[in-house]
């Protein structure tokens, strides 16, 4: 039974484990995550909790997990498994369900990130395929490796046990209690420059055998999975097949904290726009925000680059294309200033609820989008230039009807208006002046 269209009714928010500990995150740290979206942001709607690559890697961190063959620990028929040592509940054969059960007692619910293909160490050891006579060496072959991740073999797809394999890690997930797979080096993408836009990598293709193959193996699991599909830079062609396979698909490579790739996920996102529909979720990435003890982007402790004028940037954005949410920052050393970016009411509305949502014109250094939330409308003003810019009345009704007794209302710093009352609002660089209009 296909549930696909059941599932993800509004972008999925909740916190992901790499942008603060890359392949390195501990059961003890998902725990502690976990305990703060449940005690400050649940209400809002945030519940997933996604434990990202490397839960099955011991010794692996950001300096050494793109090596070739890496240690990965894996079941008896060529399934990756929890490294003990970072999640001690998963000894005695448990999985991850001890951990998937401590998140849904709290209410929430619980991802992981896999990798396409099988582990090599399944292939090395010539696995068996469960419930086959298949093996792996047979289903697998040395060609078409992930790029940056290079401790998998791709799957055969010539071969049915290349399906059936899918099959037994998704009931194996499916046995654990998950609810969100996140599935690397599926989507198309390739690297860029963000400085003068160039390519720097030969990326990698839309894997369409894999998509299906990880659809088809949730479906018949019986169990439904939000399936978001990494990284990304897929084209708006192949739409429908994103649609009929895909609750979320990024639409590019990784995200980090710097002004120009802000900029660049603008364009991305007014591309991406109409393309917005229930279930369906165009993803323009994770929040680099808050502190990040252990990131790829070095492995060393930091606060988030961005500026706070460019955090309530990203979130209005973010907010208006009804991206997923997912928080990369490590939650329980959040400041205040963070958790007030997680839990403006109307923002999250925006991004959970809106409708109409469009990007609507580029002028001079300001950038305009627009939507509709409960009968009102909603218009954030970016200015990506480098100075303060000034944006009055006579500016707002270019893009609404505004009269004298119009209720307007300011949403980052809660300042309200009526018609005759709007002056001028000064913009910063960088900032947004975001709106809510009747």
């Amino acid at each position: 039974m296909n549930n696909i269209s059941k599932i993800a009714q509004r972008p999925p928010m909740g916190w992901n484990s790499w942008d603060s500990f890359c392949a390195t995150v501990t059961e003890a740290e998902v725990r502690a995550n976990a305990e703060y979206v449940a005690q400050y942001l649940k209400p809002l709607g945030w519940e997933y909790i996604v434990v990202d690559l490397g839960w099955y890697a011991k010794g692996v961190d950001f300096t050494n997990y793109k090596n070739e063959n890496i240690p990965q620990e894996i079941d008896d028929f060529g399934r990756l498994i929890p490294c003990q040592e970072k999640f001690p509940s998963s000894k005695g054969g448990k999985g991850l369900k001890p951990l998937a059960d401590y998140v849904h007692s709290l209410g929430l619910k619980f991802g992981i990130h896999i990798m396409r293909g099988i582990p090599v160490q399944a292939v090395w050891e010539n696995c068996p395929v469960k419930g086959t006579d298949f093996s792996a060496t047979e289903i697998s072959y040395d060609r078409e490796r992930c790029p940056w991740f290079n401790s998998l073999r791709t799957l055969n797809f010539a071969h049915e046990g290349a399906q059936i394999y899918y099959n037994s890690i998704i009931d194996l997930y499916a046995s654990w209690g998950v609810d969100y797979i996140k599935a690397d080096d599926v989507n198309s993408w390739h690297e860029v420059n963000n400085s003068d836009g160039s390519p720097t990598g030969t990326g990698s293709p839309y894997r369409i055998d894999d998509i299906e193959g990880i659809r088809a193996a949730i479906d018949q699991s019986g169990r439904p999975m939000v399936l978001s599909i990494s990284p990304g830079g897929p084209e708006t062609t192949i739409i429908g097949h994103l649609r009929k396979h895909a609750n979320l698909w990024r639409i590019s490579a990784d995200f980090w904290d710097e002004w120009g790739s802000l900029k660049k996920q603008m364009e991305r996102c007014a591309i991406w726009a109409p393309f917005i529909t229930a279930g369906h979720w165009p993803d323009a990435d994770m929040l680099p925000l808050g502190y990040m003890p252990r990131g790829e982007s070095g492995g060393q402790e930091r606060w988030t680059n961005f500026t706070p004028t460019e955090q309530r940037t990203l979130m209005s954005l973010w907010a208006m294309f009804r991206s997923p949410l997912m928080f990369g920052g490590h939650l329980p050393l959040n400041d205040d200033f963070t958790l007030s970016l997680l839990t403006n009411e109307r923002i999250i509305a925006i991004n959970q609820f809106s409708y109409n949502n469009r990007y609507v014109r580029t002028a001079d250094d300001l950038v305009i989008w627009q939507a509709e939330l409960e009968g009102k409308q909603v218009v954030a003003i970016f200015n990506i230039g480098e100075s303060e810019v000034s944006f009055g009345l006579q500016h707002l009704k270019e893009e609404v009807v505004v009269v004298d007794t119009t209720p307007i209302k300011e949403l980052w710093e809660n300042h309200s208006f009526v018609g005759r009352t709007f002056t001028d609002q000064q913009i910063p660089a960088h900032g947004v002046l975001h709106l809510e209009i009747g």
